[in-house]
């Protein structure tokens, strides 16, 4: 249905309804009256703010294609600002034609129809002042550019009306309707439960303890989803860090975790390995005959062990070696451990392939446990073994620590390969959101060292672009339970290492932080990218929206025919608009933006150099993704320079879709296109794969590597702004 048909269905529907309430409303109960009354002045709302969406709806498909890829991918911001409110109209469409048809029944509930049509008709308001944002950024950017380029005025107006704007009413009864609606049940769950474990974080209890009550008062969430809303909105503006990575941890407890694995695939091979700081040399791409020294991780607190994951369908040669079981042990112990690998006798040679992953997360959650589900999907599938690298996470280990663990993991795994059961003949780096991010960059660190780079990379949905630039796909962030903006600013902030605040330490949490650090599945795996954006969105001052806007009632805020006086200022509408605004205090602090221009935190800012020669990217991104930009504008930034790269946008999936593989056949389907492109790189031809693995004496000559990531410069930014925060 064509958008055009699509609002002319939304006018004549309203108009039915108009006509069948106006006799309802003056008939029967007190009660039933005012129902009615609120039904009917949903309708001339939700009718008043069609009209005025339309003529926007029109100007942005006249020009959106202008900002895709390419012809044969239409994907950008601006045509999921589309997408959405077209999803949303359409819903309102069927519910209102449900109203015109049933109002006269006496099994039909007007109160309950009154407030689903209030929901939707508070979410069109807010969507509509998105789309006037989105207009204005249609305006000031460049002629194909998706980011508004300001390091202030724009930006900077755009998140002080981001955190005022109300937001509750995307997380009650509209929770998730963009998305596929098999996964709609999934985030009612999720969110209830985070609502329900925010109200019992304070309570003297166990990690047991507030589980128990989580489940027990949960209920009240599902049934009250304004309530809903309302504290999923106040934790989100203020979000404690503590209380984020707690209820995340939940997620990795033995009961969840266990129940887990009963639906995920079995493999023989699933080890964790705990590699020592030792310095590595490994061979030059250009010239085998020398090589290089790729010291161990030493950011922050010097050199430490780097934790991996092995995970294999089948056992292969060097996965059962008394060299790799020296590195194993059983989690929580100390030293090697006897293995059931060590009594099985049949034994597949090694793959040729290999994958070396690192997990999403934000930088500041989930580990290689959290992402097993689906890895054990690849293993089977493509028969190739997998290296899961367990970084160090923010704000505990803020950049580079977490770069120059996944470098020297992946070194370490090209040097050992011949134990984790291949011969590395091609290898592939993956990962998603934060992992994504880290694929591209330890490939761009490969190559300025002179080490073999990977055969071709795999990043779905990365985070690309962790700056303060404006872009129409995270306007969505306003609206998306994944991405919520408490979490990508402290996020941002943990990882750009100008977070103040730490968390405590698993032992402290009790048995709760036993369960280990987080798989935030998806919230804060998402959070990794866009945080980016609204930490250095803002100054680097403290911002806070106070309520001192006049709260109103969603049906005077989102009446189209309100008060323009009381417009904030931050961003003018038009004459007549007034989109509702947070009654929730919200402060955010930012970071430099300088530690976010760093090319290792933003490959999108590296310069050429850095980018070209790089391995052949494969990039899967969902529409609805409030990074979806970072993806475009990357793939847009290495064809400019002739990379090989491919861009494969995914409808009605989240950001984070991997993690959720197992919960529909959307997102199923989605992680097979993940595993596709992998196939890809494995089986591309001899000419368009990296350099082949390098051989000859590793100890022919080592170069040192000094301060590969400028941090003598970053240190300087942080005493900056350590300044400016004074």
């Amino acid at each position: 249905m064509e958008n055009q048909v699509v609002f002319s269905t939304l006018e004549a529907t309203c108009e039915e309804a108009i006509a069948a309430l106006s006799g309802m409303a003056t008939a029967g109960t007190s009660d039933t009256e005012a129902a009615s009354s609120r039904l009917l002045e949903s309708v001339r709302l939700i009718q008043a703010h069609g009209r005025a969406l339309q003529p926007v709806v029109r100007h942005f498909t006249m020009v959106y294609h202008h900002f895709d890829l390419d012809a044969q991918t239409p994907a950008n911001g601006y045509r999921t600002l589309v997408k959405v409110v077209r999803s949303c109209v359409l819903y309102i469409i069927q519910k209102t034609r449900y109203v015109v048809a049933n109002c006269d029944s006496t099994f039909f509930r007007v109160e309950h129809n009154a407030g689903e049509l209030e929901a939707y008709c508070r979410a069109l308001c807010q969507l509509r002042a998105l789309m006037y944002l989105g207009q204005r950024l249609l305006g000031e950017n460049g002629v194909e550019e998706l980011y508004s380029t300001q390091d202030q005025g724009l930006s900077h107006s755009f998140v002080q009306e981001y955190m005022s704007l109300h937001k509750a009413c995307f997380y009650g009864r509209c929770l998730g309707f963009q998305f596929a609606p098999a996964l709609r049940p999934f985030f009612q769950t999720v969110i209830s439960s985070m609502v329900s474990f925010g109200d019992n974080w304070k309570k003297q209890q166990s990690g047991i303890g507030r589980a128990a009550l989580t489940i027990l008062t949960s209920g009240k969430y599902v049934v009250d989803p304004e309530l809903r809303g309302a504290e999923f909105e106040r934790m989100t503006q203020n979000l404690d860090m503590h209380f984020w990575k707690a209820f995340w941890n939940l997620t990795e407890s033995e009961l969840i975790s266990g129940l887990a694995s009963i639906a995920a695939k079995t493999v023989q091979v699933n080890l964790t390995l705990t590699i020592p700081p030792i310095t590595l040399r490994m061979p030059l791409a250009s010239d085998p005959r020398l090589c290089v020294a790729v010291h161990p991780p030493v950011a922050h607190w010097g050199p430490d062990f780097v934790k991996m994951r092995l995970i294999s369908d089948t056992l292969r040669e060097g996965q059962d070696s008394e060299e790799l079981l020296a590195y194993t042990g059983a989690e929580g112990s100390t030293g090697p451990t006897s293995s059931p690998l060590r009594l099985r006798r049949q034994k597949e040679p090694p793959s040729p392939w290999l994958i070396v992953h690192f997990h999403g997360g934000g930088f500041v959650a989930q580990t290689s446990k959290s992402h097993a589900s689906y890895l054990k999907s690849w293993s089977r599938d493509l028969a190739v073994p997998i290296l899961s690298v367990d970084y160090s996470l923010a704000p505990e280990a803020p950049f580079p620590r977490a770069l120059e663990e996944c470098f020297y993991a992946y070194c370490w795994a090209l040097q050992n390969c011949h134990l984790l059961g291949s011969t590395a003949e091609r290898v592939c780096l993956a990962g998603d959101s934060a992992g994504g991010n880290l694929c591209i960059t330890v490939s761009m660190r490969a190559m300025s060292n002179g080490v073999r780079m990977p055969d071709g990379i795999m990043a779905a949905y990365p985070a690309t672009l962790l700056t303060a630039d404006a872009s129409p796909s995270r306007l969505l962030t306003l609206i998306d339970p994944m991405l919520p903006l408490g979490v990508l600013c402290k996020c941002i902030n943990a990882y750009a290492g100008v977070e103040s605040q730490t968390v405590e330490s698993n032992e402290e949490l009790g048995t709760l932080g036993a369960f280990g650090r987080d798989t935030a599945l998806l919230l804060t795996d998402l959070s990794q990218g866009a945080s980016s954006w609204f930490q250095s969105l803002l100054d680097p001052v403290s911002l806070s929206v106070s309520s001192n806007r006049p709260p109103e009632s969603a049906r005077k805020a989102g009446n189209a025919a309100g008060n323009a006086g009381t417009n904030s200022g931050l961003v003018d509408y038009p004459e007549g608009f007034v989109p509702l605004r947070s009654e929730q205090l919200s402060e955010v602090r930012t970071p430099s933006a300088l530690i976010l221009k760093n090319p290792y935190v933003s490959p999108l800012l590296a310069p050429s150099n850095l980018l070209k020669g790089l391995p052949p990217l494969h990039i899967v991104a969902p529409a609805l993704d409030g990074l979806l930009d970072d993806s475009v504008m990357f793939a847009k930034r290495l064809r400019s320079i002739g990379q090989p790269v491919t861009l494969t946008v995914i409808e009605d999936l989240p950001h984070g879709f991997l993690s959720l593989s197992h919960l529909s056949k959307e997102t199923e389907e989605a992680s097979e296109i993940c595993t596709q492109r992998i196939r890809e790189v494995f089986q591309q031809s001899p000419a368009s794969a990296n350099c082949a693995r390098p051989t000859g004496d590793l100890n022919n000559h080592i170069t040192p590597m000094t301060d590969p990531f400028g941090l003598a410069r970053r240190d300087e930014c942080l005493d900056g702004e350590n300044e400016l925060s004074d």
